[in-house]
């Protein structure tokens, strides 16, 4: 398919911008009549192999890629008096030469190929940025629309610079290509006009319901069109938010993201429906039908982590293609056509990809594959592939849009193949919004810019498991095809007359040929944090909710178990709460402390502290370890420590935040240090108020971490680093609380969590057992507790539980009688616990 699209423009409309599949022509702008803003797109600069450059790579053609590249360098040039959109030219030619730099680059330093290749594309990138910076003289730092390849905008020649209005995805989506271009460089202008328009967005959204409008004033900041949602006009500026932050690491591109993106789930998210709303008042729908761009959206959720909505919203379109074909440019609220273009927009396929990619849930390829046998039936032409002009009638339009070749056959190559199959790493890479790769590790290179953060002040108002976290695609929700299948089925028939190609026992078939081996987890190893143990819980039966507090509460429901044998594995979860409970009650958890033994303290201050679960167990040295105090720089330790001579043979002070404990662990010991003391980042946190913190590693193996390391809440930090401000010399000792020298420790830790269990199972029409176990402590953090959620992994001390009772649907079957059983023989167990104990 790829082959017969791209043979057929380089045979009959290379250099022309676009090919014309119905007239086996090139489209030359001038030459054909004009199509509006349509073809701003063109600009006498090749546009469809120059967006094609990077998908040649993915698809291992490799041979074509160089001679490609041989063709841009020599035949493509950029000074054309003609007009065109800046957006556009950013994304497709901009980011094209990005992507193929990129490319050759990795190509020729493996040795294979572009030997030759002396960062030719990325001169003639350069060269395309600046001819699109004349577009932000504005005094806003919004760009004009429309710019002059040529003339710019004030020259009388340039044919532009009237106008005054810009969409917000043409003004926000310049910060990937454009920083990109600014890092390879080393000119930071590039990166620094992007970021200004990106501030002025953000400064101009609507405080209240924190959603931005459509259409924008490039000078003064009005409004011009106030509807507000994620599809035409919009929809790339939010992609972009998150993928700068993932891009450049600058958190305050993520912390815009997550406020934005709790308003959409609030205001426009209507499930499965993702309908505009007027952003001054969003309780009331701008309209009733949606644009085919929002499409994009799912897959943007998969890299928020929020999986549910995406395949809640990506079933409902895909039940829209089968009743259609395709997906039409525009359809309503009852999923009857509203606009009848197909323009083979690669949206929904882009969100077919990452859902695939983060369930691996084999219903996805046949939804690929259900596209390509569209393609292929009513898209293709002698030469190309043509635009659907009606999806009612099947009638083509004479167009091929370069993003076809860029984005279309990208995913869906990607869709289908191994990672074996592709000549590099994908995950070293991101997508920008026309699929163009540009590498992860620019995150590390800034030749001009001092530091990696927008100085613009945010008031964070997003909190939740994933709003600062990346969730890693391959761990997010591994091999388990029924979660997704689930959410599916709820939508099953939401489109009517769909013909849906997927049979619920096709779906079953699929199913049951997958092997179902669902993971366990025990209570020990379970990290808050982690993505994956975040899905096994779900797998098991437990619906996860992240409180405002920093604590997670934990619902099990045996019926909504991955399967019954998943579910018992729950109750077994459960099991190893109480016991952990029963564990703090009698006091079988060894108690740490960090006591201050140099003059003037002389061992009279013993601050009450939490154990890490890796490094040296300190309840196994008789007299501790003994050092002092020094303060690592960076704070936080999670780069390598630059005071690595004052540190080293000392115990080290570190900040929690911005990385696991294991990494400033390993950090801290590679520079010398002979153990850490971990400070709370969260103010006013204290021992008195909070049960005992035990800072767990990252996953993997931590044996190679040989020094010892305590936590201490921010209220005993702070004496420690008053301590180190006030007296030239601190001198601590890290200890087992019970073999710590002198007198008893000031502040007394708290070690029981409050767990509420709550279990009621039902078996026919006999209610089989309900218990309730409770375990309290004024310890215990209520709603009002300072915690936050934080990157660093907390262990489940401070957990709630609550058990839910399964479907009271009547099971005849003699399997689910066996199972009700099995359940009544655990309740019994925990029946027989004295109750007084926990």
């Amino acid at each position: 398919m790829f082959e017969h699209a791209y043979n057929n423009y380089m045979e009959h409309a290379y250099p022309a911008d676009e090919l014309m599949p119905l007239s086996c022509r090139g489209r030359i702008r001038g030459l054909e009549p004009s199509r509006g803003d349509v073809d701003d797109a063109l600009g006498k600069f090749s546009l469809t192999l120059i967006d094609t450059l990077d998908t040649l790579v993915v698809l291992n053609k490799l041979d074509e890629f160089e001679d490609a590249v041989r063709k841009v360098i020599l035949h493509v040039q950029f000074d054309n008096d003609v007009v065109v959109s800046v957006f556009e030219t950013n994304i497709r030619i901009l980011g094209g030469l990005l992507g193929g730099h990129v490319m050759a680059t990795m190509l020729k330093n493996h040795g294979s190929k572009v030997r030759w290749y002396k960062d030719e594309l990325l001169y003639m990138a350069r060269d395309i940025g600046y001819r699109l910076l004349p577009a932000f003289n504005t005094t806003s730092g919004l760009p004009y629309p429309r710019v002059n390849l040529k003339y710019g905008i004030l020259s009388p020649l340039s044919r532009t610079g009237t106008e005054s209005d810009t969409c917000t995805a043409c003004a926000g989506t310049m910060i990937l290509e454009f920083a990109a271009l600014s890092r390879l460089t080393g000119e930071s202008i590039f990166e620094e006009y992007a970021r200004r328009a990106m501030d002025f967005l953000w400064e101009k959204r609507q405080r209240g319901s924190d959603l931005v409008g459509t259409v924008i004033n490039i000078h003064n900041g009005d409004w011009i069109r106030r509807d507000s949602g994620v599809g035409a006009g919009i929809d790339s500026y939010y992609e972009y938010l998150l993928k700068a932050y993932i891009l450049l690491g600058d958190d305050v591109y993520l912390e815009r993201f997550n406020t934005h993106y709790a308003a959409i789930m609030k205001y426009i998210s209507q499930p499965p429906l993702l309908l505009d709303v007027h952003m001054h008042n969003p309780t009331i729908n701008a309209r009733k039908w949606m644009d085919s761009l929002l499409a994009f959206f799912p897959g943007l959720q998969v890299l928020k982590g929020d999986l549910q909505p995406a395949i809640e919203t990506h079933e409902m379109l895909y039940q829209v293609i089968q009743r259609h074909k395709f997906l039409p440019e525009a359809f309503t609220t009852d999923f009857a056509v509203h606009w009848a273009q197909h323009p083979l927009r690669p949206e929904f396929i882009e969100s077919t990809y990452f859902l695939y990619k983060a369930t691996k849930d084999p219903y996805y390829l046949h939804v690929g594959k259900s596209v390509v046998d569209s393609l292929n039936q009513h898209a293709r032409v002698p030469c190309g592939f043509a635009a659907v002009q009606d999806v009612r009638t099947g009638n083509h339009e004479d167009r091929m849009d370069s993003f076809f070749l860029a984005e279309m056959f990208k995913y869906l190559y990607l869709l289908f193949a191994d990672d074996s199959e592709l000549p590099f790493n994908i995950d070293d890479y991101i997508f920008t919004t026309e699929a163009h790769l540009l590498p992860l590790a620019l995150a590390t290179v800034c030749h001009t810019c001092s530091k990696n953060i927008t100085s613009v002040e945010l008031e964070s108002k997003v909190t939740g498991v994933f709003s600062h976290t990346c969730p890693s695609a391959q761990t997010l929700f591994p091999n388990n095809p029924s979660y997704a299948r689930k959410i599916r089925e709820t939508y099953r028939d939401i489109v009517p007359d769909a013909s849906s190609r997927m049979s619920a026992d096709r779906e079953k078939c699929m199913e049951s040929s997958q092997s179902k081996v669902f993971p366990t987890l025990q209570t020990k190893d379970f990290v808050a944090s982690g993505m994956d143990h975040l899905e096994i819980l779900k797998q098991m039966g437990f619906s996860v909710v992240s409180t405002n507090d920093g604590r997670i509460q934990l619902t099990h429901t045996p019926d909504q178990a991955a399967s019954p044998q998943s579910g018992q594995h729950g109750l077994k979860f459960i099991a190893e709460i109480i016991e952990l409970a029963q564990a703090q009650a009698k006091g079988e958890m060894t108690s740490f402390a960090v006591q201050i033994i140099s003059p003037p303290f002389l061992g009279q201050v013993v601050l009450a502290a939490g154990p890490a679960h890796f490094g040296m167990d300190l309840s196994k040295q008789e007299h501790g370890v003994k050092g002092t105090l020094m303060k690592a720089i960076p704070y936080t330790a999670c780069l390598d420590v630059t005071n690595s001579e004052q540190v080293h043979g000392k115990i080290v002070l570190a900040q929690r935040g911005d990385c696991m404990f294991a990494n400033k662990a390993r950090n801290l010991q590679r520079a010398g240090a002979i153990g850490a003391i971990i400070i709370d980042n969260v103010e006013g946190s204290s021992s008195d108020a909070s049960p005992v913190f035990q800072m767990a590693g990252d996953g993997d193996n931590a044996s190679d971490i040989t020094i010892p390391l305590l936590f201490l809440f921010h209220k005993e930090g702070s004496i420690l680093l008053d301590a180190l401000n006030e007296n030239q010399n601190v001198d601590v000792l890290l200890i087992d609380k019970a073999k710590q020298l002198g007198q008893e420790s000031r502040y007394e830790e708290k070690t029981t969590g409050e767990i509420t269990i709550h279990i009621q199972i039902d078996s026919m029409d006999t209610q089989v057992a309900q218990l309730e176990l409770g375990i309290s402590s004024p310890s215990c953090p209520g709603p009002e507790s300072t915690k936050h959620s934080s990157p660093d992994k907390l262990q489940t001390q401070s957990c709630e539980v609550v058990e839910h009772p399964p479907d009271a649907e009547r099971e005849e079957s003699e399997g689910h009688s066996s199972e009700a059983l099995d359940r009544k023989e655990e309740v019994e167990t925990f029946e027989g616990t004295d109750e007084d104990e926990l």
